[in-house]
């Protein structure tokens, strides 16, 4: 058993921290949001006022937060998490924020205060059920420490040193991003060449695209969009993507077009809904 201080509850957060107490772990929890705290409060956990009284004396500390400035401001701004950890803790970001974040956010923690890079691939099914692809950024020696906490969550994958975990992310993010566009963009064309819609799922169902039509096509059909993945922070991560392709010069025409796309479906009222509303965006409806 180990001591946990666990930092955002959001849609991914809370079901990740549940898994963690039904683990066994004692765990401690925070949201900027007290509210989001009460049922993980009622299955066992310990609710922390600030972000530095959850981490004050936890063996491991893991933040699953929306945005970079979110993270900056759990970590640095008043009661910040990084001001209570001490040497011989380990930070585990869950977050998808990309490497030149987390790069910035380690060489700022406390002396001795280890960051592990572990940001998730799935949506609230996945987080709910421990099935997240979880990509790690460790040394061997702290990934051999991580690995046993993060196992309750999903499928860990050391990919690299620190930073590699996030800097993966982005890859990962940036093909969802283009596998949800070009299925509504199929959709579109073969709506305006007069197919039946159930018809090109059924084909596209056996494309490259397959995985994305297979999760998303109850969306599509019934034109319901709950939010498993936000396309919010969909249009965020795309962002990301393009920054940290522009600072290493590359030129990345097709994702500037996808994100293009989910800004849009965003102005248009999207933006809380699941990622795959830009599918009705795209078609117009």
């Amino acid at each position: 058993m180990a001591r946990i201080g666990f930092l955002g509850l959001g849609e991914m957060g809370t079901p990740m921290a549940s898994r963690l107490i039904r683990a066994g772990h004692d765990v401690t929890v925070w949201n900027r949001t007290p509210a989001r705290t009460t049922a993980l409060a009622q299955r066992g956990a310990a609710v922390a006022p600030t972000p530095a009284a959850a981490g004050a004396g936890r063996d491991f500390v893991m933040t699953m937060l929306a945005t970079p400035d979110a993270l900056e401001q759990v970590l640095f701004g008043n009661d910040g998490l990084a001001y209570a950890l001490s040497p011989g803790q380990i930070l585990i970001d869950m977050s998808t924020v990309g490497p030149d974040k987390v790069l910035s956010v380690a060489a700022r923690l406390p002396a001795a205060v280890t960051l592990v890079d572990a940001p998730v691939r799935g949506s609230v099914p996945q987080a709910t059920s421990g099935r997240l692809d979880i990509f790690v950024g460790a040394t061997d020696d702290n990934y051999e420490l991580v690995q046993p906490i993060l196992d309750c969550l999903g499928f860990c994958r050391r990919i690299g040193g620190p930073g590699s975990g996030a800097a993966m992310k982005l890859v990962a993010n940036l093909v969802l991003g283009a596998a949800i566009v070009a299925l509504g963009e199929a959709l579109s064309l073969g709506e305006s060449l007069a197919l039946h819609r159930n018809i090109v799922l059924d084909a596209l169902a056996d494309s490259p695209i397959g995985p994305i039509v297979a999760a998303k096509r109850s969306n599509v059909e019934s034109r319901q969009f709950p939010p498993s993945f936000k396309l919010q922070l969909a249009a965020k991560d795309l962002r990301l993507v393009m920054e940290a392709a522009a600072v290493r010069g590359r030129d990345l025409k097709q994702t500037r077009a996808n994100r293009a796309w989910l800004d849009e479906a965003a102005e248009h009222g999207a933006a809380d809904l699941d990622i795959s509303a830009v599918v009705a965006t795209i078609g117009g409806h």
